[in-house]
């Protein structure tokens, strides 16, 4: 998009601040500037009209930019769309830092240098938001290319994801690679446990509102190039070629762990919150697909009793 193209909200309740930040946005060409006096309108306004952009104060009465980044973050994976947050705080640290990001903050601005760097932490986020609406573009046109695979049984219709033949597909060609070219083929499985009682509780219609919602989340924490599968109503599996086998570790899917269980998924009934298990196992060949499936699927009930991810090493 060009400079001007960039939808941008204002969220400070703050108006000499509000006005410094127009004035900064506006002296860089930028043009559609809206304006919000509290989070709690934000949303409002968000609702109506998503933003590409939304620059929120941190400290706010009501609701604070924290707690607007997680709405905003609930709202865009409700809708498969991404809004840039980039908040304004007097506060310093890495513990701030950290607390920003895990909440989901893209970038944020002290108040003290924002004249010297809101300009080109903005101009930053526009570069990332074209690229990552050209991403989005690729993934319709895949999606479309998905539903034309529908027709050769290779394909979930729920959530476009590939199905088991598809999955021991993308795996045998992953052992393939690690043998060729060196590296680890690794393959996760995750189950959604106690999927049935849930589809009876409430009804098969909030039950794919939740899968999907899932399904988005799941695709949004892994790599553009990484292979997803949904195996059965509550079984997924994740196809990984990595370039040592070490990175096969529960170590490096502990925050996709965390991602998928500690946060509900918003479906037209409510929140739903989803139990995910999840076990692993790499090689680096001389192992089969079917070898691999069957290996992990023995310890996701030992990762459900355990609550974590469970690694079984791959054999021949």
């Amino acid at each position: 998009m060009n400079v001007s193209e960039m939808d941008i909200l204002v969220v400070d309740d703050a108006r000499f601040s509000a006005a410094v930040v127009n004035r900064t946005l506006a002296a860089a060409g930028y043009t559609r500037i809206r304006h919000a006096h509290s989070a709690h309108d934000a949303l409002g306004q968000l609702a109506e009209q998503p933003a590409d952009l939304v620059v929120a104060d941190w400290l706010m009465p009501g609701m604070d930019g924290l707690e607007l980044t997680r709405r905003i973050r609930q709202s865009d994976e409700a809708n498969n769309r991404y809004t840039y947050v980039l908040l304004l705080t007097a506060r310093e640290g890495v513990d701030a830092l950290q607390q920003a990001f895990d909440q989901g903050v893209d970038d944020f601005v002290s108040k003290s240098a924002m004249t010297e760097q809101l300009q080109h932490r903005v101009m930053a986020a526009d570069r990332i938001i074209q690229r990552h609406n050209r991403v989005q573009t690729d993934y319709q046109r895949m999606l479309s290319f998905n539903r034309q695979l529908k027709r050769q049984a290779l394909v979930d219709p729920l959530t476009g994801f590939g199905n088991r033949q598809d999955g021991l597909r993308a795996l045998n060609s992953t052992i393939k690679q690690a043998e060729k070219r060196s590296g680890a083929a690794c393959l996760i499985l995750l189950r959604v446990e106690g999927y049935e009682p849930l589809l009876r509780e409430r009804g098969q219609k909030v039950m794919q509102q939740g899968v999907l919602a899932f399904s988005r989340r799941l695709r949004q924490a892994v790599r553009p190039l990484d292979h997803l599968c949904r195996l059965q109503p509550d079984l997924f599996a994740l196809v990984t070629w990595q370039p040592h086998l070490d990175n096969c570790d529960p170590s490096g899917f502990r925050r996709l762990y965390e991602n998928l269980n500690h946060r509900a998924y918003q479906t037209a009934a409510g929140f739903i919150s989803l139990q995910v298990s999840m076990a692993l196992t790499a090689t680096e060949g001389g192992t089969s697909a079917e070898q691999m499936f069957d290996q992990a699927s023995a310890e996701l009930d030992q990762s459900l009793s355990g609550k974590r991810i469970v690694a079984v090493s791959a054999s021949a």
